[in-house]
Parts: C-alpha cells; structure tokens; sequence
C-alpha cells in the first residue's frame, strides 16, 4: 500500500511555503555563508534571481494581457492602488521613524508598498469570493509586469542610499539583473512557451528554490553584518501593529473606492484582492538586487505582510462566497487555496 506524503492540517493558516522560508532564515541564523561561502551563495543567489525574470519573461502570454485591456479601468484602478496609494500610505509612515519604526524598518515597510500585486494569491481568493476571475488575472498579470519597471526605479528614486540611490550603478544593476533576462525570456517565448507551460510543476519548485536561496543568502548577510542586533521584540511588535493598519486601510480602501468609482460587485472583489496584495515572489529577488547586505531587514517587512494578507484575505474571501448576490462564471480559473508563489 503506498505511502501519502504528510499534509498540514486545512485549517492551518500557515502556508507550508512560509513555514519553508522560516526554516531558511533559521538555518541562516544557524549557519551563516561567510567568507568564500558567501561569495558563491551571491553568485548563486544573483544567477537565479535572473533565472526568475528570464522565466516570468518567458511565459508571459502577451496576446492575453492585450485581451484583458479592453477592462482598463479595473487593471487601471488596480495600478493606482498598487503603486500610488500604498506608496503614498508608506512614505506617511515615515511619521513614525524612530518612535514606532527605525529608519531601516520604515525602509523595509516603504519597500514592500513599491512591491506589485501578487498573482495566484488574488486569482484564489477572488475565485472563492464569487468576484471576476478573469479581471483579477489580468489585473494581478498587469501589476506584475508594471512592476518589473516601477518597483525598481521607485525603490532608487524614494529610498535613496539605502534602497542603493538613482544613480548609474543602480540603473546598470537593474537593467542587467531584473530587465534583460526578462527581455530575453519574452524574446525566446515562441520557442520555449509551449515547453515551459507543459512543465508548470517543476518550474513552480524552480521558482521557490531560488526564492529559498534569495532569503538565505540575504539573511546570512544580515548575520554576518549584525544588523539583526538592531531589532528588538518591542520593534518588531510595532512593525506587525503598522503593517495589519496598512492592510486594513487599504482593504478598505480598494472596497469603498471601487464601489465609488462606479464597479459591480465582481468587479469590486477582483480589484480589493488584487490591489491589497503584495507579492512575494516578485518582491525578495529585486530586494536581493536593491539592497545587497541590507536586504535581510529590507524583506523582513514583505514577509510579515505577505502572510498577514493570506490569512486575512481567506477570512474574507469566504465570508464574501456568502454574500446573497448571484453568482455568475467569470473566468475560467478553479476555486483553489492561496499559492504562496504569487
């Protein structure tokens, strides 16, 4: 009789993915890359960090996100909530360095509102809340390849030193890290998008081990460098009390807003899930690139935030799969649990 593999329990609110990316910044804490260790884990770290873009380039289907913009004022409403409203909301929080935050964790939290929407994540919660499932693809798909461009020139422009400056170096390192291997992936689709999205699964483990990578690598630097010494209890405390403020502002604000603008109620869903949410994926890899040794402090803030927002955003998904309106077919995406990935 065969053997199943071990599952947590459903009502875990703990994604696996999170609990993975917690053993990693243990066994940094633990056993942190120093010297030539270091220098290879970079290297490791910096080739797959392309490898990601060259991947998200390369199965990036260009005629669908021409076909979902004939709905450009929810892909639209969705940009401004992901790149002006929570920006905005961060650079407020600014107002609280250094009593409630320190300058490298308001750094960090600013960082995270440069972040574009996740993906998988909307996708699920909007598909379990009966809201448009095909708007939140494109929106959370226009979101991410916005960000490819915004995320990095916002980070140089608004965080300045630490965010590695608007200067020329930072431009280089984005073009070369972020920007051609995405440009290449997009080049090579017509050769390799059929071979890539027969193999969806293993690419997924690709994308999460270089993500795994990214984080040790990132929290190794941060042991070596002692910059963890700069956080105590009571600050991390507060950073969790700011961040569950900014998702509760801006749950709040892409629900109200878009029914003042005039959206349905599917409509509505797609765009709350897609314009409060914040990607993962897409986030740790450019922080790798925008803030070298300080990228350990820069990306604890995203990965509080990214598991407040799934833990939150399933309460209300279901609570919305409630909601006495008729349900209608809005794309063709299956009711699923939220992906880490996204």
């Amino acid at each position: 009789m065969s053997r199943r593999t071990p599952k947590l329990p459903s009502w875990l609110p703990i994604d696996p993915y999170i609990l993975a990316l917690i053993g990693t910044v243990a066994f940094a804490a633990i056993l942190p890359a120093s010297g030539t260790a270091a220098e290879v884990a970079k290297g490791a770290s910096t080739g797959a960090v392309a490898l990601l873009f060259f991947l998200y380039g390369a199965r990036l289907s260009t005629a669908e996100a021409l076909e979902g913009l004939r709905h450009w004022r929810l892909h639209l409403t969705v940009l401004i909530c992901t790149f002006v409203a929570f920006p905005l909301l961060g650079l407020a929080a600014g107002g609280l360095v250094p009593y409630v935050l320190t300058p490298q964790l308001h750094s960090g939290l600013l960082f995270l509102c440069l972040v574009p929407s996740t993906i998988q994540s909307s996708i699920a919660f909007t598909s379990i809340a009966r809201g448009n499932v095909s708007a939140a693809i494109c929106a959370g798909s226009f979101s991410s390849i916005a960000g490819i461009f915004l995320t990095p020139l916002f980070a140089a422009a608004l965080l300045g030193e630490e965010g590695g400056g608007f200067s020329a170096d930072a431009l280089l390192r984005i073009a070369v890290q972020l920007l051609l291997p995405f440009a290449a992936g997009q080049l090579l689709r017509r050769w390799i998008g059929g071979f890539l999205t027969r193999r969806k699964k293993i690419l997924g483990r690709v994308d999460r081990g270089s993500i795994l990578l990214v984080v040790y690598t990132a929290f190794s630097a941060g042991m070596v460098t002692g910059v963890w010494h700069q956080i105590t209890p009571a600050r991390l405390g507060a950073l969790l009390g700011v961040e569950a403020l900014l998702l509760a502002l801006m749950l709040t604000i892409s629900w109200y807003g878009a029914k003042r603008l005039g959206f349905g109620r599917e409509d509505r869903v797609a765009i709350q899930f897609a314009g409060a949410n914040k990607s993962l994926a897409a986030g740790l890899p450019m922080a790798s690139v925008l803030f070298g040794a300080q990228a350990s402090l820069a990306v604890l803030p995203l990965m509080l935030f990214h598991q407040m927002q799934l833990m939150v955003c399933a309460v209300i998904a279901k609570r919305r799969s409630r909601d006495p309106q008729e349900a209608h077919a809005t794309g063709a995406a299956t009711t699923r649990e939220p992906a880490i990935a996204g």
